[in-house]
């Protein structure tokens, strides 16, 4: 898919981004590279697969990164039940090498988001999501399907991709990923929006809602974001969630009250709240006197 056609994918996903993202996008997927995404909890990563998928009409298969996942998650397992069964059925009536060469065959696979995403018939984008949670071997055992889409299984072999798949990796760098990973994939850094993009974003997003309020939220939430107290930054989905939560109640300016009364919708532990609490009851959130209008936005 050409840049300029991807483009058009994603305005009509109503996806906000800038041209060294498409750029990047476009690139990767010509050439078939895995793209690596970096950057703060919250700021999108995990968006782009799914707006890739939507604007390359593919399936989406995620693999959820944690502490401990192994193969038999991520790539195959063997379904051990019908194994079991088919060897109490079967025990009289074929010599044991064939029965044993039967049990390991794809009637008893079952196929996990790796195997799944290169024996798809159609092309796919997977997601490899908070690849930084994973331990290093899982990091180092990724280099196989990185590097030549394809996996080994040792009751089987190796088996090669039959459609590539896009291939996403996101991180929040919670630990440093390995050199040799990083050679493999592009490579994204994204950051918080800033104000005019949180506020586009708001508007593709949440049209109906009013556009003056949606500039407060913008400014409210860029303010959230700069205060050190607040140890949890705002996601741009919670953003979201404030903006729909204020203007399901009526909400038409973010006054101090109406701050507090939603902050568990943009806030999401108790010290956060404790300090949003704190903040001088007559202060407004964007700091312009509660008159903003959204103009200083223009």
């Amino acid at each position: 898919m050409k840049l300029e056609e991807l483009k058009q994918k994603m305005d009509e996903a109503h996806y906000i981004y800038d041209d060294t993202l498409a750029t990047v996008l476009s690139v990767a997927l010509e050439l078939g590279r895995p793209l690596l995404i970096e950057g703060a909890a919250g700021v999108g990563k995990t968006e782009i697969a799914k707006v890739m998928a939507k604007a390359l009409d593919r399936d989406l298969v995620r693999l959820q990164c944690y502490e401990g996942l192994d193969e038999s998650k991520a790539l195959y397992e063997w379904n051990y039940q019908k194994q079991l069964l088919a060897i109490q059925v079967n025990m009289g009536n074929q010599d044991a090498d064939k029965l044993t060469r039967s049990l390991f065959s794809d009637e008893y696979l079952l196929e996990r988001p790796l195997l799944q995403s290169i024996r798809s018939e159609k092309p796919v984008v997977l997601l490899i999501d908070e690849i930084d949670k994973a331990d290093e071997e899982f990091e180092a055992f990724l280099l196989e399907l990185l590097s030549d889409m394809q996996v080994s299984i040792p009751e089987v072999g190796t088996i090669g991709a039959k459609t590539v798949p896009f291939v996403v990796l996101t991180s929040n760098r919670a630990r440093p990923l390995s050199e040799a990973l990083r050679r493999r994939c592009a490579y994204l850094y994204i950051q918080y929006p800033d104000v005019e993009k949180e506020l586009a974003i708001l508007r593709a997003k949440l049209p109906h809602v009013d556009d003056q309020l949606c500039a407060q939220v913008a400014v409210a939430v860029h303010k959230l974001r700069s205060n050190e107290a607040i140890l949890k930054k705002p996601s741009i989905a919670e953003t979201l969630d404030w903006a729909a939560a204020l203007d399901a109640l009526g909400v038409k300016e973010l006054t101090p009250d109406a701050l507090r009364h939603t902050a568990g919708f943009v806030l999401k532990n108790s010290e956060d709240l404790e300090a949003v609490q704190q903040l001088d009851a007559g202060e407004h959130a964007c700091h312009c006197g509660g008159h903003c209008g959204g103009h200083h936005h223009d």
